[in-house]
């Protein structure tokens, strides 16, 4: 995928995965790189697990993207200092 692919599928997952964690968001830089980021993540962890992604293309990268951008804001939430996950 070329960078500006990458961008707009981080930028995506990124928005969408503050959106359901909770919050504000890092920002539209910030969001880029956790959705990137999660987008790598989501990969291994899927493939770690043997879990098939049922959508193709582009929507199953965003997805997956998604996946991985949740579970990292999860962590770093719970890992911060003082941090929880809102119930």
């Amino acid at each position: 995928m070329d960078i500006l692919t990458w961008m707009i599928v981080g930028l995506v997952a990124g928005v969408l995965a503050s959106f359901v964690i909770g919050g504000i968001g890092y920002g539209l830089p910030g969001d880029i790189i956790v959705g990137m980021v999660g987008a790598v993540f989501g990969s291994w962890l899927l493939r770690t697990l043997g879990v098939a992604v049922p959508i193709a293309g582009l929507p199953g990268v965003i997805l997956v993207a998604f996946i991985g951008a949740v579970v990292l804001l999860a962590l770093i939430r719970v890992l911060r200092p003082g941090g929880r996950l809102r119930t």
